[in-house]
């Protein structure tokens, strides 16, 4: 038998490319702000979102030439740190798929990898879905 989904509030599903604009920017507040609220949430990444996890990010983005004392981030610090704040409320997935397709097969700890045909389980888990990317 199958293990139940968790409950979610909010399921967040980040789908195509996140560099392409603020996509990255919106999911991460959006999930900040409904954790900050006490709602559990599920991220699925799907497409070349799944690289946002990646192990291989290391910690921080190269030296900005503009900034050059600053140090940011990476997605992969950033996942990290949600799923550490709030380790009973977020549920992280990354499509399985799309992760060995593009090469992101090895993630941070704390994300799930399913198969593709699993998202229709995290539509039935949650009361709402927010779609940002393609459809």
């Amino acid at each position: 038998m199958a293990k139940q989904l968790p409950h979610a509030d909010v399921l967040i599903a980040v789908m195509g490319a996140p560099h392409t604009g603020d996509l990255v920017t919106s999911a991460f507040r959006l999930a900040q702000a409904l954790l900050d609220r006490g709602a559990a949430v599920h991220l699925w990444t799907c497409g070349h979102a799944t690289g946002l996890t990646q192990q291989a990010l290391g910690s921080e983005k190269p030296r900005n030439v503009v900034d050059w004392a600053r140090e940011y981030p990476t997605t992969a610090t950033l996942a990290t740190e949600l799923l550490a704040a709030f380790p009973t409320t977020l549920s992280w997935y990354a499509c399985r798929f799309c992760s060995q397709e593009r090469g992101a097969g090895t993630h941070i700890p704390g994300i799930r990898l399913r198969a593709p045909f699993k998202f229709t389980e995290h539509l039935d888990a949650a009361d709402k879905a927010f779609f940002l990317g393609v459809c």
